[in-house]
């Protein structure tokens, strides 16, 4: 059945390489948008929070990709078939002293408020969840659902405790670390993985993993390392989840994770989301000098969530202009389910879902925001699998695996944390 299924996978991405040129099937079938609206259809990394307090950006308004650049608002939820997710509290990294602990403190409750805000502003459309069966209530009530996580810990290192807190207003998962080390772990980086400064986890971040596994809070390993993958499968007392990673053996990057732990993930009872950031799903082309180059254009943006749409605008021409100048590859449709049916292989399709990482720098052609969801739902049936596995794909895998980690967690730490 797996050879059939993968021989089946292989004629679907010939035949949509050469119909669509890489964007994805050209039709949606009944019985694909039949799947899509019987799954609870979760992704597991919307960095959307990020757009919530940009001038003139409202969740409820329907934006464009090609206008703004935003990826996911409410009206393209509805549109595309997306009924909630992880929606992010992300920090960039910076300085690892007491005044850049404070800082990564500071924004990181900021963020938080700001999803806080924008549920209680919309509550005939948005609703918070924090149980594996909120998913399900939410949906049949007509709302989507508001999961929170955490990526990077950052601003957890002035103060660890402050993890109760982020539990009590609604947090459900945490990942410990980014694009550069941290006090708690080691990065995988962005490319080549750096040496390493702990050896994986810090005895902080072992600390935070105990701390998580006793309040039910999914760990997020992706961005960390692969000897954190190692020791967070070792160490955690429930399974782990990768909110939005990709296949190493499709692609060798250092954020991507290869067979023999995706293997062992699945082992354990853990879920891989699969992540369509271009860079992460094949070799662009990027040079050390285009890289340089990215930088300085990044640098000279500021506070890119500050920015105005018309400003957002002319950031993604410029990088446009960059990308031509040095030949740069875009990822596509093809090059994401290349990804994402590998996976399904080596993990089995209960250990699989989505996490596009939209408006923190997924989407590719052909996929470029969450209204071509039922794209991969048509593209998944195609490959030979059935309703039943497209679903847990599409957000039933993610739902077991928090009712499980929520099963595990200990029921006294929960009920001090949430008094």
């Amino acid at each position: 059945m797996r050879l059939a299924r993968t021989i089946a996978a292989a004629a679907v991405l010939a035949a949509t390489t050469c119909a669509n040129a890489g964007t994805g099937p050209a039709t949606i079938s009944a019985r694909a948008r039949a799947v899509q609206a019987q799954a609870i259809n979760l992704d597991t990394h919307l960095d959307t929070p990020g757009l919530f307090a940009q001038p003139g950006w409202k969740i409820t308004d329907r934006h464009s990709y090609q206008t703004d650049g935003s990826q996911v608002d409410y009206p393209r939820m509805v549109e595309g078939g997306l009924d909630g997710g992880f929606w992010v509290i992300y920090t960039g990294q910076g300085t690892r002293d007491a005044a850049g602990n404070r800082q990564a403190r500071d924004a990181g409750l900021r963020r938080l408020a700001e999803i806080r805000e924008m549920v209680a502003a919309n509550p005939d459309k948005f609703e918070l969840a924090t149980t594996a069966d909120d998913a399900a209530r939410i949906k049949a009530a007509g709302k989507k659902s508001v999961y929170i996580s955490m990526e990077n810990a950052y601003p957890l290192e002035q103060d660890p405790s402050l993890l109760r807190f982020y539990f009590k207003q609604g947090l459900r998962m945490l990942s410990l670390v980014h694009t550069s080390h941290n006090d708690f772990a080691d990065s995988a980086g962005m490319g080549v993985a750096p040496a390493g400064e702990h050896g994986g986890l810090s005895a902080q971040g072992k600390a935070l993993i105990a701390e998580a596994n006793r309040l039910g809070i999914l760990i997020d390993q992706s961005h960390a390392s692969n000897a954190v993958f190692d020791q967070m499968l070792e160490l955690s007392t429930a399974p782990i989840i990768l909110s939005h990673s990709g296949a190493y053996d499709v692609f060798a990057h250092s954020r991507n994770i290869d067979d023999a732990r995706i293997r062992a993930l699945a082992a354990k009872g853990g879920v891989i989301q699969v992540n369509s950031l271009g860079g992460y799903l094949i070799d662009t082309g990027a040079t050390p000098e285009y890289r340089a180059e990215m930088r300085k254009l990044w640098e000279s943006m500021g506070n890119f969530d500050a920015l105005t749409p018309e400003q957002r605008a002319q950031f993604r021409a410029q990088m446009e202009v960059l990308g031509a100048k040095y030949g740069i590859r875009k990822a596509d449709f093809d090059d994401y389910m290349r990804h994402l049916l590998h996976i399904i292989e080596v993990a089995g399709w209960e250990h699989v879902g989505l996490g596009a990482d939209w408006d923190g720098g997924g989407g590719v052609i052909g996929y470029e925001d969450i209204t071509a969801l039922p794209k991969v739902v048509q593209a998944l049936l195609d490959a030979g699998y059935s309703d039943e596995q497209v679903q847990g794909i599409l957000g039933g895998n993610v739902v077991r695996l928090l009712r499980q980690v929520q099963a595990l967690a200990d029921p006294q730490a929960v009920k001090a944390a949430l008094e």
